[in-house]
């Protein structure tokens, strides 16, 4: 690197540097190290795939296209970070990214002031796609969400409880995060509008392992039912010292725990949890059934992830806009809002905050150690 930019300052090359074909840059930014790193991982693993693809069959520009991949690590400032760094680079065109609600929310910012259009595949809180709509918002509505949000499965939560497991009464806990207290708002919301009585609603710290005094002082009120929002590893922990401090009632947690890991770290204690899950998995989507293979066939011994569909579904989408306009973000952004996709999630197309206009909710319920859909 440093040999290049030498041979570029010599003023008899200058021209030559200047004039060369630059690659297009589409930027990656996810959590790649720490707790939810695998989610991370998964989405990475299945947007390099429909790049792969879009590469042979010839749809990516001339000049060529790198990827730039960044770890945001699941912490906000970090994600700020990475995103000033991505927005100095004129020639990234777009980023897929991020994951954790709490890191998309602050870093669409930074990329809506640059204009670049920012494809999520995770990230579930509304307030994502619903700031662009405020009248403080002065730039492009950059954001492109190809998951459902929290609002319609923290609903779909609270009906569930109520409604399909006759629970009367539960406790609320989330783990501070946008994404956990933002799908336990949710979830109060609707389940007290229902009739339901929230008994506590109690915030953990990410990254502790030790839930047993808070779940001590919740035993006392007998709840009927639990709701966790938050991501897996917390969540599997809080399950089993419940369990083992002999709480017996149903619980209840979001999308980020349809994971093996959670499985495997709840134990026994995860038998008959219950999972409610935007939109569907990869391999009960028949419209992803080809994806499942080129995956399968690509990274074998992989596991699907949860999000890992929805990655390389907001990939092809970016594709499909950039082979529609070109290296472009402006117009980028604006093939983006008139777009309709059809993919792996089925029928792609999003509305004017950017979100899609796809809402299937499923849930499942741990049994003999699988996910398996719940019967209602």
């Amino acid at each position: 690197m440093k040999k290049i930019a030498a041979l570029c300052a010599l003023p008899f090359l200058l021209a030559a540097c200047e004039k060369g074909p630059r690659a297009v840059k589409i930027a990656m930014a996810l959590p790649l190290t720490g707790d939810v790193a695998t989610l991370g991982q998964g989405i990475r693993r299945a947007a390099l795939l429909a790049i792969e693809e879009a590469r042979t069959a010839g749809r990516l520009p001339a000049v060529g296209v790198e990827v730039l991949e960044f770890d945001d690590r699941s912490d906000p400032k970090e994600a700020v970070n990475v995103a000033n760094r991505i927005v100095s680079d004129p020639s990234v065109v777009a980023i897929i990214g991020h994951f954790n609600s709490g890191c998309s929310i602050p870093a669409s910012r930074v990329y809506a002031q640059a204009g670049l259009p920012m494809m999520n595949a995770g990230s579930s809180n509304p307030e994502l796609t619903r700031q662009q709509l405020s009248p403080q918002w002065r730039w492009p509505r950059v954001v492109f969400r190809a998951n459902t949000t929290d609002d319609a499965q923290g609903t779909f939560a609270g009906e569930l409880v109520f409604g399909k497991l006759k629970k009367k009464t539960a406790l609320v806990v989330h783990d501070k995060t946008a994404y956990g207290q933002g799908i336990a708002e949710e979830f109060q919301k609707s389940y007290t509008a229902l009739g339901g009585r929230a008994l506590a609603f109690d915030g953990i710290q990410p990254g502790d392992k030790d839930f047993k005094a808070l779940l001590t002082r919740l035993k006392g009120l007998k709840p009927e039912a639990i709701f966790y929002g938050g991501t897996f590893t917390e969540g599997a922990l809080l399950l089993r010292q419940a369990r083992e401090l002999g709480f017996a009632c149903p619980f209840v947690t979001g999308e980020n725990s349809y994971d093996p890991d959670f499985i495997a770290i709840a134990g026994p204690g995860g038998e008959g949890a219950y999972v409610t899950y935007l939109g569907r998995p990869a391999d009960l989507l028949p419209s992803a059934k080809i994806f499942v293979e080129k995956f399968q066939a690509r990274y074998p011994g992989e596991p699907i992830r949860a999000y890992d569909h929805y990655g390389y579904e907001i990939a092809n989408i970016l594709i499909a806009a950039l082979e529609k306009v070109g290296p472009d973000r402006g117009k980028i952004i604006g093939a983006l809002q008139g777009l309709t996709y059809e993919g792996v999630l089925g029928t792609t197309t999003f509305d004017e905050k950017g979100d899609t206009l796809n809402k299937t909710i499923s849930v499942f319920v741990v049994r003999k150690g699988q996910f398996v859909p719940a019967d209602f």
